[in-house]
């Protein structure tokens, strides 16, 4: 052996110099893979767009509303002068001649089948009872809009003039509300008006009790009956 010969004493490797590992080829050792990235969402799809007509926005807000703007067609165009009456010339040509005359009936009975216009005619007649305008002091037929007590009337709420609806109201009790009031003149009005609707619902009791006053009715009432 010479000099030059390699040490036996230790491994044959440990006399080479170990190079540094690549940093670079971990993967190749068995490295842990490095984890996926999270993936992007996909974008949503826009929601779909739905146009609605203008008729079906109106429908919406009325709907909204509490209903009290609208009114069924019966009360829409019930008529408001003795003109807009339909079928019922004979009867305005006699009411137009006895107020032109003065003749003025001191009680009205309405007669007809159901939906002629015995209500409507009723509170005509109490207009036309009570007609103040600014050219107009005196009954007549002659009705406008711009009326003094025409609204309150139209309405049921004036005080002179008294609606009252026999089918529901046809015992003597109720009549005698009739009879204490008919004494005292009007507050506001020309005449005080009683409108019986249903009249022949009345109990036979009820009709003795209304007798005397509906035959001797003091001057500033009048009574008309719908039946």
């Amino acid at each position: 052996m010479t000099d030059n010969d390699p040490n036996l004493d230790g491994p044959p490797w440990e006399e080479d110099e170990v190079l540094a590992r690549d940093e670079n080829t971990d993967d190749m050792f068995g490295a842990p893979a490095a984890p996926p990235e999270p993936a992007a969402p996909e974008p949503a799809a826009p929601a779909p767009t739905v146009t609605v007509p203008a008729v079906a926005h109106a429908g919406v807000e009325a709907h909204a509303d509490d209903g009290s703007a609208y009114q069924v067609l019966a009360r829409k165009y019930r008529p408001r002068t003795f003109e807009d009456l339909i079928g019922q010339e004979a009867m305005v040509r006699t009411l137009t001649n006895a107020f032109a005359t003065g003749r003025i009936a001191h009680a009205f009975m309405l007669t007809g089948v159901r939906g002629v216009g015995k209500t409507t005619t009723a509170r005509l007649l109490a207009r036309a009872l009570n007609n103040e305008t600014d050219v107009i002091d005196r009954p007549s037929l002659t009705l406008t809009a711009h009326g003094r007590h025409d609204a309150a009337i139209m309405a049921g709420q004036h005080m002179d003039v008294m609606e009252m609806d026999a089918a529901s109201h046809t015992g003597v009790n109720d009549i005698r509300d009739i009879l204490e009031s008919v004494r005292y003149a009007p507050v506001e009005a020309r005449y005080k008006v009683y409108v019986l609707d249903e009249v022949h619902m009345l109990s036979t009791q009820a009709f003795n009790a209304l007798l005397k006053t509906l035959e001797e009715p003091p001057p500033h009432a009048k009574f008309i009956f719908a039946t």
